[in-house]
């Protein structure tokens, strides 16, 4: 697919989202998505490998979530696998701070070529289970937005991004359409975990009958000191 294609297909779904991108930004998800291409032949890092399926299943699912984010927020993604949905995020906004975990080095290698070929600024890659680095001062509830897509069930996806969040911010948790009954299954281990669920919105990705739904948390009290707990615990025996 050739930058012009690529463009007119990203702008028509775009316009479902009312998202407008800018020449630069269309040209750096052009070069994002060739890089995620070429490094997937050596590197596993999505079964997602033709363009349009690019554009619609990555770059415009990410871009979803930027309307719930307020300006310059610091926004950590946990468990980014291929940089989904934090680099999108970067590209379209300019006023985030945003950090990319990945307990995988082959993929923070590939982050950090994207990261460098696409001149993008204040985004940093950390090596880390979400488990050791939410006991970590230095990142433990000390950001705006703690988000995941695609990661794990909403009880141990909370153990993962809550003790991340500031008193006040929200974690935004992408998943599929069909989520009640995990977010009853959550109930407890939110509650626990100091946070409250606020929104709820179920929607399709635009000309598709793909569902998703975003999960909003907000942190409202401090997470008690045992969590999260050693790495592996949340999801062999999340919180009931």
């Amino acid at each position: 697919m050739n930058l012009e294609e690529f463009s007119k297909t990203f702008d028509n779904y775009l316009k479902e989202l009312k998202i407008e991108l800018n020449e630069e930004q269309i040209e750096k998800f052009y070069v994002y998505m060739n890089l995620l291409i070429e490094w997937n032949e050596k590197v596993n890092l999505t079964a997602i490998t033709k363009p349009e399926e690019i554009i619609l299943k990555h770059f415009v699912d990410c871009l979803t979530i930027s309307k719930y984010i307020e300006e310059n927020s610091s926004l950590i993604d946990v468990g980014t696998g291929a940089g989904f949905p934090g680099i999108p995020l970067k590209i379209y906004r300019k006023d985030l701070k945003i950090t990319l975990v990945d307990s995988l080095n082959k993929r923070l290698n590939f982050l950090n070529e994207v990261i460098e070929a696409l001149k993008l600024k204040n985004i940093e890659t950390i090596h880390a289970r979400a488990e050791e680095l939410g006991r970590n001062k230095s990142y433990r509830e000390k950001f705006d937005i703690a988000t995941s897509r695609a990661v794990a069930n909403l009880s141990t996806l909370s153990e993962y991004l809550l003790p991340f969040v500031k008193i006040g911010g929200k974690c935004i948790c992408m998943k599929g359409a069909d989520i009640d009954d995990e977010l009853n299954s959550a109930k407890k281990a939110v509650e626990v975990l100091g946070g409250k669920v606020v929104d709820k919105y179920i929607f399709d990705l635009p000309k598709s009958d793909l569902g998703r739904s975003l999960i909003v948390i907000e942190k409202i009290k401090a997470i008690p000191g045992k969590f999260p707990r050693k790495p592996g615990t949340p999801a062999k025996e999340p919180i009931r």
